[in-house]
């Protein structure tokens, strides 16, 4: 049964309708971003050459689609790290940037609620 997921953004909030089995899915998307921002930054911090991670994408469509995009090559860190966020219906369509240490917490937070 969906409920409602907030997501709080760089600037201001979004709150639409998601279920706890895509909110455990996009809570395992980022867990695979998070370890390869630890390769990454591991390689950085060695002084040696950091080898290229593949891009971390996650797709659901359910009331509304939700796309979350983060390419872990490109920021030095988790803490540092935005996930570019799409949420679009047949009416409108929101592009977005989060932060990754925030959509982490909003997704716990909900998962809690839920569980």
């Amino acid at each position: 049964m969906a409920s409602q997921l907030t997501l709080n953004l760089i600037e201001g909030s979004v709150t639409f309708s998601f279920t706890p089995e895509a909110a455990s899915n996009l809570q395992a998307a980022i867990a695979t971003l998070m370890e390869r921002l630890k390769v990454t930054a591991a390689q950085v911090t060695a002084g040696s050459r950091a080898q290229p991670q593949k891009p971390v994408e996650f797709r659901h469509a359910g009331d509304v689609f939700l796309e979350a995009f983060c390419n872990p090559n490109i920021w030095p860190s988790p803490f540092a790290a935005k996930v570019l966020i799409t949420l679009r219906d047949e009416r409108i369509r929101l592009t977005t940037e989060a932060e990754l240490t925030r959509l982490i917490e909003d997704l716990s937070q909900y998962l809690e609620r839920e569980g």
